[in-house]
């Protein structure tokens, strides 16, 4: 016989009393090798095309080059993002760093993932991305971090040449009705299996001067990748997917 605070004597409930059933969980097949994409997620890129992208400038199908399974950044071509947009997800990307890249602190493979895009060029909420394998920047700059807002938990980085992973779930800010802030955009991340975010809040839209904030009110936005402007040889990306999320209470 369990005891009530106080040391009162209450009857014991029967196990069934705490069992739920319903509603059971859908059935998710897993991909069948490691980082593959599960039965339930959409793919964002699987090497052929980049028919789930556009350009950011003008909504233009995207410009970037793809060769052998490989998204490559093209520079001159600015900021790709999805054609469909997302609300609250888990996400998994890879990418990679050219081998031989030179340059050096934030002009050493850098790009971003913005995981909704607010409006052109680079507006939105970003996870850097940046060759961070022994290359010394500010820590809210280096791969894995928050940009300018929370630095990673850990530097993950792999050397140059090597694919490296991100695994995000996302859960997107929450606005009132008078279109005032509820709930903060948050965030998990995981580069190379080793957690770096743990549910980090977004203070706001990531800036690259001054204090971020929200600046307004939206809804379901697309994912973004970055062309960045620095000298350094372009990053590539591969097996991108998606699996949406219902939204957190």
């Amino acid at each position: 016989m369990a005891l009530a605070a106080g040391g009162v004597a209450c009857a014991q409930s029967k196990p069934q009393d705490t069992e739920v059933w319903t509603p059971v969980p859908p059935v998710v097949t897993p991909g069948a090798a490691l980082g593959a994409a599960p039965s339930d997620a959409i793919v964002l890129f699987d090497g052929k095309d980049l028919s789930e992208w556009v350009s950011v400038r003008d909504k233009s199908p995207a410009g970037w080059k793809v060769e052998d399974g490989v998204m490559t950044v093209e520079k001159s071509r600015g900021n790709i993002e999805t054609r469909r947009d997302f609300g609250d997800y888990q996400l998994h990307l890879e990418w990679r760093i050219p081998e031989g890249i030179t340059g050096s602190g934030q002009y050493r493979g850098n790009s971003g993932l913005f995981l909704a895009s607010t409006g052109p060029g680079d507006r939105g909420y970003e996870i850097q991305i940046l060759d961070s394998y022994q290359n010394e920047t500010y820590v809210n700059g280096q791969a894995g971090a928050v940009y300018k807002q929370h630095p990673p938990l850990a530097n993950a980085a792999r050397p140059p040449g090597e694919w490296q992973t991100y695994d995000i779930v996302w859960h997107a800010p929450r606005f009132s009705e008078d279109g005032s802030l509820a709930a903060p955009a948050r965030v998990t991340v995981i580069h190379n299996g080793v957690l770096v975010q743990d549910d980090a809040a977004f203070a706001g839209e990531t800036v690259f001067i001054g204090k971020p904030e929200y600046k307004a009110a939206h809804g379901r936005l697309p994912i973004k990748l970055q062309a960045h402007g620095d000298p350094s040889a372009p990053i590539s990306f591969r097996n991108i997917w998606v699996r949406e999320l219902p939204p957190r209470p």
